[in-house]
């Protein structure tokens, strides 16, 4: 696993060039990361192991960390999911090796990518098997607040029926379901995107145009403060 992992993040790092902002005086510790990491370097080969072996620990540090608030199944395979977390971060970092400016730290840097590849792992592994339903109760979510009043209450069941009917009416298939998964059932954008085969920046895009078209929606229907508000 370990041999896969590697050969698959030398292969990602062919011609890259490490440009430091001239300004920027590195830390030797950093230095010594660049030059190790340099595609044409000598030492190219085993500064690809050491970072792997970091991220590594970072990345069964973070996972243990969040293991309390994971399922049962989801805690079994900690040890698996850091290890291909921790591959999936080497191949991002010798990737965008370019892009370090040296504002921090080249370990700082490196580990906000393992962090990244954990945290979604995690909620993949999390959301693995699971479907989200719609029901009343999820429309009701919609509410940023609990109503304290009886007219507050009827004027949220009033506002949560024009959305439900709106999306329901004015969104397509692909817009209606992307909608109700990441707002009111709280599917994560990555977990879903891997769910359609598709990307976060296209998720992203797609929820933009469906709450769009909701917020024309519901100011037609004379709702338009919460329209307003909607595009947050």
């Amino acid at each position: 696993m370990l041999a896969v992992e590697l050969v698959r993040a030398i292969e990602a790092c062919d011609a890259v060039a490490v440009t430091v902002d001239a300004a920027v005086v590195l830390d030797p510790d950093s230095r010594a990361w660049l030059a190790a990491l340099r595609p044409d370097g000598p030492g190219h080969d085993q500064g690809v192991a050491d970072l792997y072996a970091l991220l590594h620990r970072a990345a069964r540090h973070e996972a243990q960390r969040r293991r309390g608030s994971l399922p049962a199944r989801v805690a079994d395979d900690l040890d698996d999911i850091a290890r291909q977390a921790a591959g999936d971060a080497v191949i991002v970092v010798l990737r965008k090796l370019d892009t370090y400016r040296g504002a921090s730290r080249f370990t700082t840097w490196a580990y906000k990518f393992v962090i990244f590849e954990v945290s979604a792992a995690l909620r993949r592994e999390s959301w693995r098997g699971r479907t989200a339903t719609m029901d009343d109760a999820g429309w009701e979510r919609l509410a940023d607040y609990a109503p304290s009043t009886p007219e507050a209450r009827v004027e949220i069941r009033e506002l949560t029926g024009a959305i439900e009917r709106s999306v329901a009416a004015d969104l397509t298939p692909r817009q209606r379901e992307i909608f109700v998964a990441v707002v009111v059932n709280n599917v994560p954008i990555d977990v879903l995107a891997d769910r359609l085969d598709s990307t976060r920046g296209a998720i992203y895009k797609v929820l933009h145009d469906a709450r769009r078209k909701l917020r024309s929606s519901l100011e037609a229907q004379g709702w338009a403060p919460w329209a307003d508000e909607g595009e947050a």
